[in-house]
């Protein structure tokens, strides 16, 4: 068995999983290397959901019962649990959403009727990154279609990277928001946050950042980041899908507009006006995603139990050690950084002129479960002249076996299809 420095103890890990002890095509366990789609959950994550709902099911904020109340603790006490995970300021500056989607898209709406110096129009521009998971490039668009505002973004390097030589071109006077991904959801690469943000103060543009595939994987400090906005889903760090977070600084969300009307999110309602709860209610309209929310709460008791520092370590150990091992595979290309510093535990690549799609369903007949496609990421597949990437990626249980099975696994393809 191949020993790496910095791993976890994934042995006694895996046991928190009991999916990872599925088989699948006639007995094979399953080989699970599609965590950047969405991680598998432990039993503590599962077991909270189980109590909330066979013990505390109630709406939330305005029944006075005894289950009500129980709901309403657990679902803010949730939000203090996040807070904390990314050294949020305040706890009301944590909104509760349904994913990372809808977190992006609520920062683009509340720009897009805010009032000056916020608004975006015609006059403005916004800036994104051709590295960009769909999410955060079609909001944008939508944004830039109904106000007149100019897209603008970053290109791509050879290697993967962001090309950053023409910042000040990119980012202007103009500039009203810029919003790009931490860690590429398609190849892993870590982009430089603090360059990237220093010139959007320069010239007073906020800034968003996706960090859905960070805050899975990596310490994440808000404040750290100086950013403006930061998004993140729940269901890719061993929680429930159905829950999303936006942070924004709290004068933000106190000066801009709400996204969504309804119950919940108003102070007083008359038929002639309304006005807003104070955030994070004025921006979580309706019944919230309660449950989920639950869930959420216990992924970050669980992560921060093993300390998001050792997954950090111990994903770097397994993602250099899978560079490595890939790159010994005849025909692979890796898209994107071919090394790994500075990288994320994803790695998509290509097997000579084999399909991606065919490269999948051969690995699934082992038991092997990768990602093909686009990945949601179309523009970086089109900068590299390519169809379609097979995506592999890694997570806390993880382990050097796994990934010598995708080695052999691949080898397998290859004599496959001759």
């Amino acid at each position: 068995m191949t020993q790496l420095p910095g791993l976890l103890d994934t042995e006694a890990i895996r046991k928190d999983f009991p999916i990872l002890d599925r088989t699948v095509h006639d007995g094979k366990k399953i080989v699970y290397l599609d965590s950047a789609a969405t991680s598998q959950k432990p039993r503590q994550v599962l077991d909270a959901l189980n109590e909330y709902y066979e013990r505390h099911n109630a709406n939330v904020h305005r029944g006075v019962y005894t289950i009500a109340e129980e709901a309403t603790a657990l679902y803010e006490g949730a939000r203090d649990k996040v807070a904390a995970f990314i050294n949020a300021p305040s706890r009301n500056e944590v909104i509760f959403t349904k994913n990372a989607s809808e977190s992006l898209n609520l920062v683009a709406n509340m720009l897009g009727w805010a009032d000056e110096p916020y608004r975006v129009d015609h006059e403005t521009e916004i800036v994104t990154t051709e590295m960009e998971h769909h999410s955060n490039i079609v909001p944008w668009q939508l944004l830039s279609q109904r106000t007149g505002a100019k897209l603008k973004w970053f290109g791509i390097t050879d290697d993967g990277r962001l090309d950053l030589s023409n910042i000040d071109e990119i980012i202007t006077e103009k500039t009203k928001i810029v919003s790009f991904t931490l860690v590429s959801n398609i190849m892993g690469t870590h982009n430089p946050v603090e360059k990237i943000v220093r010139r959007a103060q320069e010239v007073g543009a906020l800034v968003c950042i996706d960090a859905s595939q960070a805050a899975p994987h990596m310490v994440l400090d808000v404040q750290a980041l100086q950013a403006d906005f930061v998004a993140f889903t729940g269901h890719k760090m061993v929680g429930p899908t159905g829950i999303g977070v936006l942070w924004g600084r709290q004068e933000l969300l106190e000066d801009l507009p709400p996204f969504l009307g309804g119950g919940e999110m108003i102070e007083t309602v008359s038929m002639h006006s309304s006005t807003y709860a104070p955030a994070p209610h004025k921006f979580e309209a309706g019944t919230p995603p309660i449950a989920q929310a639950v869930g959420l709460g216990a992924a970050v008791d669980y992560l921060s139990a093993i300390g998001m520092e050792n997954i950090h370590r111990h994903e770097q150990a397994i993602t250099a050690y899978a560079v490595k091992r890939l790159l010994e595979v005849p025909d692979l290309r890796i898209i994107g950084p071919a090394t790994a510093e500075d990288r994320g535990a994803t790695i998509s690549f290509t097997l000579g002129d084999i399909h991606p799609h065919d490269v999948g369903q051969v690995l699934d007949e082992q038991g092997i479960a990768v990602r093909v496609g686009h990945h949601c990421a179309r523009p970086v597949c089109l900068r590299f002249g390519i169809p379609a990437t097979t995506r592999a990626s890694f997570y806390l249980y993880s382990t050097p076996a796994e990934v010598d099975a995708l080695v052999d696994g691949l080898e397998h393809v290859r004599n496959f299809f001759g």
